[in-house]
């Protein structure tokens, strides 16, 4: 039975007749797919909303020396406007020019005494306990 209305064939008093596949827009009425598009759902590529939008573009790179010593490029996340000018080391924090911008230093490397030192054993006594705890079974 499964089979004949799948491949829409009914049996009548006068014999096989096949019949109109189902409407989709007529509520009520079983539909079989095996496709994810619903039915009259136009495809536009380049993106799942169909929202047109400006093609992005690679931003000009700048290769003059005396403009990259004195503005910070790239900064401006506004589309219209000009670079941020660096201001001279003095008017910036000291601790700024102190920040550890290198590879992170490693347990062995901190003071005891500090509170970064015991953020990051901490840190690794959890990674330990997860690694620990990933193939136990419940």
């Amino acid at each position: 039975m499964a089979a004949r209305r799948l491949f829409g064939v009914t049996r009548t008093w006068a014999g096989w007749r096949s019949r109109r596949p189902p409407d989709p827009a007529v509520p009520g009425r079983p539909l079989v797919r095996d496709y994810a598009k619903k039915p009259g759902e136009l495809v536009i590529k380049g993106g799942k909303s169909g929202v047109v939008s400006d093609a992005l573009k690679d931003p000009d790179v700048c290769t003059d020396p005396v403009r990259l010593t004195t503005h910070a490029m790239g900064v401006n996340i506004y589309k219209e406007g000009q670079d941020v000018v660096l201001k001279p080391d003095s008017e910036y924090p000291e601790w700024l020019f102190e920040m550890n911008v290198g590879p992170p230093k490693k347990l062995e490397e901190l003071d005891p005494e500090t509170r970064e030192y015991w953020r990051l054993l901490r840190k690794h006594n959890i990674w330990r306990h997860n690694r620990l705890n990933k193939n136990r079974k419940f």
